[in-house]
């Protein structure tokens, strides 16, 4: 999002412009929007609660909701005079009355149920992908929250990453780690795995192996275990 001047106004001496809505970028350009509109101090207007609303403030949320919507979607919501039932129209729109609402909630949930971390996938981009599912949940009215992420997290990720799996849920209170912390924790093991077998750690498993394999031949030479 591009930093624009504006002269004054709600939003003060600086604002951000309005991302543009497309066919399949809802989600991301609600949360975006939410953000701009609250910088600009009129997300009440969308959202009021129990408090009236500021008729101005209204009239400037309406004004920046419709300038990020395309031809097609603007001439369908002209009608709406407020920047509420604009907002309202537009969640119909992309993500449907209820019933189509509770079809998608369930299909989210089993992507979700669904989710490991993939062969040769960066554990950055994993957990991205875990948060991102996050802000899915919390579109449709639905909240993913950390210990959901959490334990999904330490479920699936790779057999390498399982002697810090096995720390955390040992040492540690898994019911109050926080997502985010646990993903650090496995982060900084998987970066000093990696430069142990950048540095020879690799090396070293195979000849450990090999010695192993040495000790099992001596076995079969003198026919059986030997004590220690």
């Amino acid at each position: 999002m591009a930093l624009v001047p504006h002269g004054g106004g709600v939003g003060g001496s600086a604002s951000m412009a309005m991302p543009m809505l497309t066919v399949d970028n809802y989600t991301v350009w609600a949360i975006k929007a939410h953000a701009i509109l609250d910088v600009h101090t009129v997300w009440e207007a969308v959202a009021p609660g129990d408090a009236a609303v500021n008729a101005r403030k209204d009239k400037t949320a309406r004004a920046l909701l419709l300038v990020a919507l395309p031809e097609d979607v603007l001439l369908q919501v002209s009608t709406k005079l407020t920047a509420r039932e604009v907002w309202d129209s537009l969640k119909v729109r992309f993500i449907g009355a209820d019933r189509v609402c509770a079809a998608r909630m369930a299909t989210l949930r089993g992507e979700f149920d669904r989710m490991k971390m993939a062969d040769g996938e960066e554990l950055d981009v994993y957990g991205g992908r875990l948060a991102a599912m996050a802000a899915r949940y919390a579109n449709l009215g639905e909240t993913l929250g950390d210990a959901a992420l959490f334990k999904k997290l330490l479920d699936t990720v790779p057999d390498r990453l399982f002697p810090v799996v096995a720390g955390i849920e040992q040492f540690h209170d898994v019911t109050t780690m926080a997502f985010d912390e646990a993903l650090g924790r496995l982060r900084v093991f998987d970066e000093r795995v990696r430069r142990r077998g950048q540095d020879g750690g690799e090396r070293g498993g195979e000849q450990l192996l090999m010695t192993a394999a040495q000790w099992a031949a001596r076995e079969r030479r003198h026919g059986g275990a030997q004590d220690d």
